[in-house]
């Protein structure tokens, strides 16, 4: 989500006979997979929450890769190779309808909190292309929110495609290319003779215990994994699914840990932890690299390929889980006629207005709230634990589909299935736990206040909304056109 740049796991994909007739005629290498997993999940927004932790930050990074990262691959394409439909065919066909629609609910509702954070980062970055000191005001951060946010909607619902070509790019211009210049510099810096301003010595391999609230940061990594699941739908499209993609998914983790531990490295061989800003940390260490080296003219610059690339997402995102959620709905009559409303250029405009309010509210918490950073990461938490239902409700699908339907045709099989959901699963709910605990780096605010309100985000936004929508929906609330063609099954 970081990295989630193609929302690829919506309602129409593939029909079965589409998926074998790829089977067999493979269309992908199984190293091409690897890197479109890897772009669907890399990012540098997630780099300054590891760089406060220094050497450490390659534990912090590796333990949820393990845990999280290879069983959501694996299983995602055992379950996208046996049945089309994405996330809400995979509970619904091993849960039930009404968890399906939780799971697809939670994939929208995600973005919610997903595009406050993302902007609040655009928004740092863009400071630096004006005045720095506007990283750390409020006000400044909510305007851009806002700005930003409703011009994507109003692409987004004119059907405008060209725009959303930037996210395919986002690899590129907004991530490896900038990700390697920052290596880069940091390296020749330390080369140099420069002291690092984390300690680089074994001893610091491990986080320091402090309690509780010294591991909290590995949550944001959750969500920084997230994503790995869109692009097993195409396992199927592999000459030797069963061998290719798990060779496929051990590329991509290594590119992606590659991608987040470096540049995050970087940052804390020139940011202080206790200056590194969590929206403006990438364009601290830019800034300070290139200041060393004498070319702060290239400051802007590096701004705006992470803007272009953030940007591209988002209009990407945009428009993705909100139509997945749409399709489901007028099948099976989840939300109300006025949310399933087309505009003239098809696009569910009503949705994205509906959500652009809800998010301009919260980018409001922005212009109210004294430290950036702090509102910065209370959203990215709720967004982690409410996407962090998905894959409880996709483990324990994937669970259920071996034991009652062992037979259904896979194009893949994940080894010992029951020990990697129960990986999946355990990590999950330890996440969603962890996320109740401030971080050491939230500063002396009141611990209660921050659990109410990461709480009482997944509660409202992950279970009561979509519980309100299943219990006072009506049989009207299904379209003539979903009808006649039965919605999806």
């Amino acid at each position: 989500m970081s990295s989630m740049d193609v929302p690829a796991d919506l309602p129409k994909q593939p029909s079965a006979a589409a998926r074998a007739g790829s089977a067999a005629t493979p269309t992908l290498t199984w190293v091409t997979l690897a890197l479109m997993t890897t772009s669907s999940v890399a990012s540098l927004r997630a780099a300054p929450t590891m760089a406060v932790y220094g050497l450490a930050c390659v534990f912090l990074y590796l333990v949820p890769a393990i845990v999280f990262l290879l069983p959501t691959a694996l299983v995602s394409a055992e379950l996208a190779s046996g049945w089309s439909g994405g996330v809400y065919r995979w509970v619904a066909e091993g849960l039930s309808k009404p968890l399906g629609f939780l799971a697809v609910w939670c994939q929208f509702a995600m973005t919610i909190f997903y595009y406050p954070s993302l902007l609040a980062f655009v928004a740092s970055t863009i400071a630096y292309i004006i005045d720095p000191a506007l990283a750390s005001n409020g006000l400044y951060t909510a305007i851009v929110i806002m700005v930003l946010y409703w011009t994507g909607v109003w692409v987004s619902s004119r059907g405008t495609k060209a725009l959303a070509g930037l996210a395919s790019w986002g690899l590129i211009i907004g991530t490896l290319i900038p990700g390697t210049v920052l290596v880069v510099l940091g390296m020749i810096f330390l080369g140099q003779g420069n002291p690092s301003a984390a300690p680089m010595t074994s001893s610091h391999l491990l986080p320091q215990w402090t309690g509780l609230a010294s591991l909290v940061l590995i949550v944001n990594n959750f969500l920084s994994y997230s994503g790995m699941e869109m692009n097993a739908v195409h396992v199927s499209s592999l000459k030797d699914p069963a061998k290719e993609y798990p060779k496929s998914m051990f590329m991509a983790v290594g590119l992606v840990l590659l991608i987040f531990i470096l540049p995050a490295l970087a940052i804390s061989w020139v940011v202080p932890a206790d200056q590194l800003s969590l929206t403006a940390g990438v364009m601290q260490a830019f800034d300070a690299f290139f200041s060393y080296f004498g070319i702060g003219w290239m400051t802007p610059i590096a701004a705006v390929m992470l803007i272009s690339a953030s940007l591209g997402g988002m209009l990407t995102w945009l428009a993705g889980p909100s139509k997945g959620l749409l399709e489901i709905s007028r099948s099976e009559g989840y939300l109300p006629p006025f949310l399933q409303k087309l505009n003239k250029y098809g696009i569910q405009q009503n949705i994205l207005v509906t959500q652009g309010v809800v998010t301009s509210v919260i980018a409001l918490m922005y212009a109210f709230i004294p430290n950036v950073s702090s509102v910065y990461w209370i959203f990215s938490t709720i967004t982690t634990q409410v996407y962090l239902i998905v894959y409880l409700l996709m483990f324990a699908a994937a669970m259920r589909l071996r034991k009652r339907q062992p037979d259904h045709p896979r194009g893949y099989r994940v080894p010992a299935i029951g020990l990697v959901c129960t990986v999946g699963l355990l990590s999950s709910l330890a996440a969603l736990a962890i996320g109740f605990v401030p971080p050491s780096q939230f500063g002396t605010g009141s611990v209660w206040s921050y659990v109410l309100m990461i709480g009482g985000g997944l509660t409202v936004l992950g279970l009561l909304i979509p519980w309100a929508f299943l219990r006072f929906r009506k049989p009207s609330w299904r379209t003539a056109a979903a009808e006649s063609t039965g919605g999806p099954s």
